[in-house]
């Protein structure tokens, strides 16, 4: 990865990727901004949009509607490209269609001659980051799935609501498929240097433990409600890949929750499934290891099995 100029680029300028777009401008975090979709005149106009507000940030970043040859000396590639989810579809219900795109859009990238980081998050996402781990024949550690990322910050948020602290005060994370299949490992959750379970038992009357825990369905819930009232998520899930993308260029060895390919962590192979994990300019360092209670790990288990099997079934061509 170069470090004299940080350029990025986005392939799907749709919500998603022009949230993203204007989260990396308003924050000065590249130098570079290169945006690809099939509506060509549109995204020219969108770099025209951002590029006029130039005079008014501290930081300038060229940006251009670009071609797939532009991603040849790219540190970062957003894949954003595909189908949305509408009200009440699940997430898997997109496979088949954005698995076509994936294979079109990656094998683009590829032939660029692009070798940095893929940062996917076209749903559904742990499924599209294999594919793209496949198509590209990039280390493992330079594919990375968005994951529970988003997941994670709205159970800190819920969680900092609970117990009427700064969620940046909270240590939780959401684990497993970013789907239905998702879970919390409250084993693992801290305010502060507390348990959070210990803290309810300690106060049940101003912290039930019952409330506490449909925080989890809250989270889970979270992007359905939003889509149902909006029709998209977009804005938290560019701000959480803003965040990841600055940690990664400036190789802060910061830890987040991503979808990563599991080679024997939590005793899975062979799978893309949101865990905490460890980032820097090479992409993933490491996935932390939580130690997962019984149940948990069943949980785990069973997300990734399921991820697995949709993954075969679905995309047998890749297999």
């Amino acid at each position: 990865m170069r470090t004299n100029e940080r350029k990025i680029g986005i392939v799907g300028c749709g919500q998603v990727g022009m949230s993203y777009a204007f989260s990396l401008i308003q924050n000065g975090i590249c130098d570079k901004l290169v945006l690809i979709d099939i509506d060509r005149h549109r995204i020219e106009g969108e770099a025209a949009d951002l590029s006029h507000s130039a005079s008014f940030l501290g930081r300038t970043t060229e940006v251009f509607a670009g071609e797939y040859t532009d991603l040849s000396d790219a540190d970062i590639v957003l894949i954003a490209a595909g189908a949305n989810q509408k009200p009440g579809q699940d997430r898997m219900a997109l496979l088949s269609k954005n698995t076509a795109i994936m294979e079109e859009v990656v094998l683009n990238i590829v032939h660029s001659g692009f070798q940095g980081i893929y940062l996917v998050v076209t749903n559904p996402v742990d499924i599209m980051a294999k594919l793209t781990l496949e198509l590209s024949g990039a280390p493992h550690s330079r594919v990375i799935g968005s994951g529970t990322i988003l997941d994670t910050g709205r159970l800190r948020y819920l969680l900092g609501n609970f117990f009427s602290v700064d969620p940046k005060n909270i240590h939780a994370y959401v684990l497993g498929e970013h789907g239905e299949s998702e879970f919390v490992p409250w084993s693992q959750a801290t305010v502060a240097t507390k348990w959070v379970i210990d803290v309810c038992r300690q106060d049940p009357r101003r912290f039930p433990l019952t409330t506490l825990f449909e925080t989890e369905a809250q989270t889970r819930n979270a992007a359905g409600e939003i889509i149902a009232a909006k029709g998209a998520t977009y804005y938290g899930i560019a701000l959480a890949l803003c965040r990841l993308t600055d940690a990664i260029l400036s190789n802060e060895q910061s830890i987040f929750t991503l979808s990563c390919y599991q080679n024997g962590e939590y005793g899975v192979k062979d799978v893309y499934i949101g865990v905490p994990a460890i980032v820097g300019k090479n992409g993933i360092r490491e996935i932390v290891g939580l130690t997962l209670s019984e149940e948990e790990q069943s949980k785990f288990n069973r997300s990734a099995a399921y991820l697995d099997s949709m993954y075969h079934r679905l995309a047998p061509r890749f297999v």
